[in-house]
């Protein structure tokens, strides 16, 4: 097998892995909080106890990933590109 016959192989199963992942699960943790939804801070004594929600991702701990944000635009696109009002058809 050339090099770049397994290059190609090789990019085409991850990116068909990611487009599964994608799919199976549309949302992976936030990056910011580690999929927690809020910071942690200590206290005087050294005891952790919950800080601030989140803002990335409002306290859900949930992302979209990229793929499956580009899927959604794509789709919304096609169906307003292929829409026919009621009555013109």
């Amino acid at each position: 097998m050339t090099p770049a016959l397994l290059a190609i192989t090789c990019l085409l199963a991850v990116t068909l892995g990611y487009f599964g992942v994608c799919a199976v699960s549309p949302f992976g943790d936030c990056r910011r909080c580690r999929g927690m939804g809020h910071a942690l801070k200590t206290d005087r004594k050294g005891r952790t106890k919950r800080g601030k929600d989140c803002r990335r991702c409002h306290a859900t701990g949930k992302r979209i990933r990229a793929g499956r944000w580009l899927y959604n635009r794509w789709a919304r696109a096609y169906r307003a590109g292929t829409h026919t009002p009621e009555g013109t058809r």
